[in-house]
């Protein structure tokens, strides 16, 4: 049975595939980056297929999102919390969306049962509604 880690290294492998990335989610598994909800963006996403989704949205809008400089700061068998970056191409503008996640993820028989993630809302704002970048 996967560990708390081992299921987030799998996720952030697999962004990419959205399908692939959702199934590490229990049925009633959470994806949730509470502080898009500031920006009027969708939020939460419950279930591989609503996860599968959002996912699949994300890389409409930033065709190479793929996380890199992962670093895990707390492994339990149940909960895992890292932090990694993206930095990519916003597709059909000349744009670069930069930005540093930190996730927490919460385990249960193998499978994820919560993925938290934060990010600073300024940083996508601006990348996204073509404000200039300081």
């Amino acid at each position: 049975m996967k560990t708390a880690v081992q299921l987030l290294q799998n996720y952030l492998d697999a962004v990419q595939t959205p399908q692939l990335a959702a199934a590490l989610f229990a049925d009633d598994g959470v994806l949730e980056l509470p502080y898009l909800q500031t920006l009027g963006l969708p939020h939460r996403a419950q279930g591989p297929q609503a996860i599968a989704a959002f996912i699949a949205g994300l890389l409409q809008k930033v065709p190479d999102f793929r996380f890199r400089n992962i670093q895990f700061l707390i492994d339990t068998p149940t909960q895992a919390f890292g932090e990694y970056s993206v930095e990519a191409a916003i597709a059909g503008t000349d744009r670069i969306y930069k930005q540093t996640y930190a996730g927490r993820l919460v385990a249960q028989q193998g499978k994820i049962t919560l993925l938290r993630e934060s990010l600073d809302t300024l940083a996508a704002w601006r990348a996204f509604s073509g404000e200039p970048q300081h």
